[in-house]
């Protein structure tokens, strides 16, 4: 992978004519990348240190409106400015555009010169750090799934979402004849992030029409969240290059199955051993490991809103489609909400199901971390496995059904209280409802189609 770069390499390639433009991006609420392109030039001159932005886009929802209800920013505040500080270690050039670089930002108050305590990115490095404080280095790895469709953003945007056109017209999971025929997207996602230097695995078909996964090596969890952004935009941008569009909704469609973004995880000691791992245990599992365990179960329900961020998230979770129902244990058993993968190698770790394609990874991460050491700090118990099908499981610990009882149960949470803070509970607490109470008051296509003669 060449895609890395340092300050004097990006230098090198604009004086070789390579590069002319810098990508200087920040990661918002939703995971997406906010930012502005640079000339190289002036990105060289001052730019690299930091530029500004404003301090709204912690304050959005999807469609960029300015929600009321925060504490952070406001009209009555003014909606000032926030830094955007560029993490040179995450500068890479961008092959899927043309003479461009991009930088991603740590964003710090335009006063204190703080790292804002709701941004994704600080509230994911904080976690991280408690973790080494503890002497273990996270890692992790996020599955992403996405849908293809024939059809253009454009074309979508002009005639309406109603006539998707997948790629495919069959189940292809796993299927080389049918993921052949999508070559020329994943062919050129898988080398374009290579390019960037981001350590892509495999691409496959998955269990659905249209429906393709690709994978990222296993890495430092904040690297993992990094690579797992630039993944998205990556994946959208060389779609649009070929007249075609992707969605990472959870649920695009009722009669479909869903998409997932699985998240595996394991801590790691400071001088590189797995400390999941205990030889001659069930499963190799380590007494660390069943704690950390024990605590991302006992805290299964409470972070779900940062699993499932949106009201469509919760329509994902359904028997048969391989989206879990219950957030219980299992050994490489995909109807549980945790599955223990690598069993007895160093390979050994956690694999959360819960989550779908569109969660945001450094907050995904995060809960899931917090959840975890609490675990270990606490020295809980791991429950008892379960097994067989979790989808007729009687009593088992349920999945909250809606995003309004996740925010309910985000907002209570006094482990993600301590962990994460109260400012940032009660922002996504209010995130979530937003999404409620927007669609609540909005009628849907299902409505009018049930309601419009027969009512």
């Amino acid at each position: 992978m060449s895609g890395a770069m340092t300050l004097d390499g990006l230098r090198a390639a604009f004086e070789a004519g390579e590069i002319d433009t810098v990508l200087v991006a920040a990661p918002d609420m939703q995971g997406r990348l906010m930012g502005k392109r640079f000339h190289a030039a002036h990105f060289l001159d001052s730019g690299w240190r930091e530029t500004h932005c404003c301090n709204y886009l912690l304050a959005t929802d999807m469609e960029m409106y300015t929600v009321p209800g925060y504490r952070s920013t406001s009209w009555e505040a003014g909606y000032g400015d926030y830094t955007m500080v560029p993490d040179l270690a995450t500068l890479r050039r961008v092959p899927w555009l043309p003479g461009t670089a991009l930088v991603l930002c740590d964003l710090q108050d335009h006063h204190t010169h703080a790292d804002v305590p709701i941004s994704p990115r600080a509230i994911l490095k904080r976690q991280v750090a408690r973790a080494r404080a503890l002497g273990y280095v996270p890692m992790a790895a996020t599955e992403l799934e996405f849908f293809v469709f024939d059809n253009s953003y454009e074309d979508l945007r002009d005639r309406g979402v109603n006539d998707l056109r997948p790629v495919s017209g069959y189940n292809e999971d796993y299927h080389i004849f049918q993921t052949t025929k999508e070559e020329p997207l994943m062919r050129a996602l898988r080398n374009g992030l290579f390019g960037a230097g981001v350590p892509v695995e495999n691409t496959k078909g998955e269990a659905e029409a249209g429906q393709e996964e690709i994978n990222i090596r296993y890495a430092d969890m904040l690297e993992t969240a990094d690579f797992h952004v630039i993944t998205k935009q990556a994946t959208k941008e060389i779609a649009h290059s070929l007249g075609k569009s992707v969605t990472f909704m959870a649920k695009y469609d009722h009669t479909r199955a869903g998409s997932s973004s699985h998240v595996h995880q394991s801590l790691w000691t400071l001088d590189g051993a797995p400390a999941f791992l205990e030889p001659g245990a069930e499963y190799g599992m380590s007494p660390l490991m069943r704690q950390f365990m024990a605590g991302q179960l006992a805290h299964a329900r409470e972070i779900t809103a940062f699993l499932a961020p949106y009201v469509n998230s919760y329509k994902r979770f359904c028997v048969g489609m391989f989206a879990p129902t219950k957030a219980v244990w299992s050994l490489d058993n995909r109807t549980a909400g945790f599955r223990v993968c690598g069993e007895g190698s160093k390979a050994l770790r956690v694999e959360c199901r819960i989550g779908g394609a569109d969660l945001n990874p450094y907050l995904a991460c995060a809960a899931l971390l917090a959840a975890g050491l609490a675990g270990i700090e606490q020295g809980l118990e791991l429950e008892p496995e379960m097994r067989g099908d979790m989808y007729g499981a009687a009593g088992a610990r349920e999945i909250p059904r809606t995003l309004r009882e996740a925010a309910d149960l985000l907002e209570g949470s006094a482990m993600l209280r301590a962990a994460l803070g109260d400012d940032v509970v009660d922002h996504y607490t209010r995130a979530a409802r937003w999404e409620v109470e927007e669609h609540d008051r909005v009628v849907t296509d299902w409505e009018r189609a049930r309601l419009f003669e027969r009512g």
